[in-house]
Formats: C-alpha cells, sequence, structure tokens
C-alpha cells in the first residue's frame, strides 16, 4: 500500500462495516432504485392507467393532454432506468433533474398561489430541488462504482 493510499485509510474515519456496505455495487444499485422510486412508480402507474394521466396533465394546464403523458412517461421510465442501471447514469439523471426542474414552474407554482396550497407547493419545489442534488450525487456514484471495477 502506497504512503498516499495509507494517508487517504487513516482521514476516512468510517467504521469498516459502513465503509463496506457504501462501496458495495449491489447499495450502489439499491440507492438508485430508491431514489428513482418515485419517477419510476408514478410512469408505471401512469402507463397502467393512461386515462389517468391524460386527466392529470389536462388538470395541470398541459396540452395537448394525450403528447404530455406519454412523455412524462418516457421520460420517467427511461430516466429512471438510466440512473438504475448505471451505465448511462449521468445522462439518465440529467434527464431526471431537468424533468423534475420543470414540473416547478409547470405545476408547483407556489409564487402564483396563496395560503396552505403555496406553502405546500414551495416545499414541493424545494424537495424537487434537493432531488436534483441526489441525481447528481446518483450519477457520481455510479460513475466511480464503474472506475473500481
Amino acid at each position: 500500500m502506497s504512503a498516499t493510499s495509507m494517508n487517504a485509510r487513516a482521514a476516512d474515519a468510517t467504521p469498516r462495516p459502513i465503509a463496506a456496505l457504501l462501496d458495495s455495487p449491489v447499495f450502489g444499485v439499491l440507492t438508485r432504485v430508491v431514489l428513482t422510486f418515485p419517477f419510476w412508480a408514478s410512469g408505471l402507474a401512469k402507463l397502467l392507467d393512461f386515462r389517468g394521466a391524460q386527466a392529470e396533465m389536462a388538470m395541470f394546464g398541459l396540452h395537448p393532454p394525450t403528447a404530455f403523458a406519454v412523455a412524462v412517461i418516457i421520460t420517467q421510465l427511461v430516466g429512471a432506468a438510466l440512473v438504475i442501471h448505471g451505465r448511462h447514469a449521468w445522462l439518465g439523471a440529467g434527464i431526471m433533474a431537468v424533468f423534475t426542474l420543470l414540473t416547478i414552474p409547470l405545476v408547483h407554482s407556489f409564487w402564483a398561489k396563496s395560503g396552505p396550497e403555496a406553502i405546500a407547493s414551495m416545499h414541493v419545489a424545494v424537495e424537487h430541488i434537493g432531488m436534483c442534488g441526489g441525481f447528481a450525487l446518483a450519477a457520481i456514484q455510479a460513475r466511480w462504482a464503474r472506475l473500481r471495477r
């Protein structure tokens, strides 16, 4: 072991069992599945209830609702699959981040609402921004996992 890697190990105070878990390829995939769960679950639900997906798009003023429903389903399922698979996680993370950020002005426009509805929409918007950070971390994790192989 080189002096540099020994110094890096000494500086890392992560307990060995936790480090082993964090370094596990299975744990990496599992975390990406969990991170993308709201998106692939929503995409599957929309696919299974396409009429409901169309109604949801119309409710948010997205016209034509059929085209938006198809675009959302494809975006959610393909983006999540890329993040989960890991090979092109950077692309999936980018797709999911752009999609997630676009929902803020299109669906969660807290500045155009008032009272409890504005507060709830603001919380969702802030959570969406946090999810984008999670997507970036998932892309980093998938890249590092590939480099370790």
